[in-house]
């Protein structure tokens, strides 16, 4: 499998990842559930070891279908209640500056 490396996601795409760190820093979260459209899936490991680098969370990686902010994941009513946050990506590539 080619493992994609959080360089090559943040040359295509910004997912804000600054913002996502101070979002669970300020809110002492401790379980976060990533969301992924397809597009995105082939880095979510590396999103999560990225953040993990930064932050004490722990995450889960939500691998159902993600085809927008009202997709929201089913089937895990048992953690909802330990999950303290749900972070949906998506992925407009950036446009070109110039």
């Amino acid at each position: 499998m080619n493992e994609k490396t959080i360089k090559e996601l943040q040359e295509n795409y910004d997912l804000e990842l600054d913002k996502v760190i101070s979002e669970i820093k300020k809110t002492k979260t401790k379980l976060v559930l990533l969301q992924f459209p397809d597009g995105l899936k082939q880095y979510a490991t590396a999103v999560v070891d990225y953040l993990k680098t930064k932050t004490s969370a722990e995450f889960l990686i939500w691998l159902g279908s993600c085809f927008g902010a009202c997709d929201t994941p089913v089937g895990i009513e048992k953690l909802k209640p330990k999950i303290d946050l749900t972070i949906q990506f998506g992925h407009n590539e950036l446009l070109p500056s110039y």
